[in-house]
């Protein structure tokens, strides 16, 4: 029988901005171990509080995440600072890179402190994927189209993230930016050699590897590696990130809902094959049905749940609490304010 403290490796999303009796109830089940909210879940601060209490009535250790990178990827606003775009940092380093270090880690920091002082856990950020004008949907969610900039602003951000006491998770691993098609609604297929991604967007993670506590693959085909997307390969997940980079963190799929993951069959295949490959933890939104089947098939078999996750809970630092009165958020929401104009 699962150890009921142990949580669990299926991470899902819920409908509005408060539970219905059947969210409920699949909140409750041993194989799931975290929530994603996303902008439909939030109105104000308060209704956000009033909706994590309720969530974890359910199960108290449940990890709550939300992606709020900054710019057009936010999903609390009001009531939040507005956080710049990455690839704003960017254009600063060009002018001051020194300045630009600083406000990386301000910037790290205001995102983390003020998801934890509401009460979430981690954001999915930063992106590690490298500026190309060919992905949309990266894009400016990048940090740079340099490696060695991106690497020192990331490193910076992540600084910030850690200061707050929020662990980082890098996506979307080995690189997402260099295709141009959407994972969302088709499988990208990255054709160049290995030695291209070794020597671009593969080496941001590589030289981030020693900051990062958790990793997001993408779902993109890179053939000259793999035939399989990154999410679903031994090869990505066991050989390279697990043993050739060192990574001992957690590693999360992306959603297994996307229209790129869907290549392989149902929800509890694309689960098996993720776990298989290497995931810890496996998100599955937007289908509550699919979702209550891939519960149904972890509480059946040996993946049940995984005690690593717990290490990502929020740990905020003291002065969390009393975070809107204290000077060090006012200066950092005034410096993400200027980036953001």
């Amino acid at each position: 029988m699962a150890d009921k403290h142990i949580p669990g490796v299926l991470m899902l999303d819920i409908q509005g901005q408060n539970l219905s009796t059947e969210e409920r109830r699949l909140l409750s089940r041993q194989a799931v171990g975290g929530v994603i909210l996303f902008s439909r879940n939030y109105t104000e601060p308060k209704q956000l509080q009033d909706l994590i209490a309720e969530i974890r009535e359910c199960k108290p250790d449940m990890l709550l995440a939300v992606d709020q990178e900054g710019g057009r990827v936010q999903r609390f606003r009001s009531g939040f600072s507005r956080l710049p775009a990455p690839y704003r940092l960017s254009k600063l380093f060009d002018q001051n890179p020194e300045e630009a270090i600083s406000q990386a880690h301000s910037c790290g920091w205001l995102m983390a402190a003020e998801l934890l002082h509401f009460g979430l856990d981690l954001s999915f950020a930063p992106v590690l994927d490298l500026y190309t004008s060919v992905s949309e949907v990266i894009g400016d969610r990048a940090f740079s189209a340099e490696v060695d900039i991106a690497v020192r602003l990331i490193k910076a951000y992540i600084d910030g993230m850690h200061t707050a006491g929020m662990v980082a998770t890098g996506k979307h691993f080995p690189g997402h930016g260099t295709v141009v098609a959407d994972s969302h609604v088709e499988l990208p297929v990255d054709d160049r050699p290995e030695s291209e991604i070794w020597a671009h967007d593969l080496r941001v993670f590589s030289d981030c590897i020693d900051v990062l506590d958790a990793v997001m693959p993408a779902h993109v085909c890179y053939p000259a590696v793999d035939q399989e997307c990154a999410g679903y390969s031994t090869v990505w997940l066991k050989s390279i990130l697990r043993q050739r980079l060192g990574f001992e963190g957690i590693i999360f799929s992306d959603d297994l809902n996307m229209e790129a993951a869907k290549q392989i069959g149902d929800a509890v295949t694309r689960a098996r094959k993720a776990l298989s490959a290497g995931c810890d933890m496996v998100l599955v939104c937007n289908a509550p049905q699919s979702a209550s089947e891939v519960a149904d098939y972890l509480e059946k078999s040996e993946h049940p749940g995984n005690p690593r996750l717990a290490r990502l809970r929020g740990a905020p630092s003291r002065e969390i609490a009393s975070l809107f009165e204290t000077d060090k958020w006012a200066t950092a929401a005034e410096v993400a304010g200027r980036l953001s104009e």
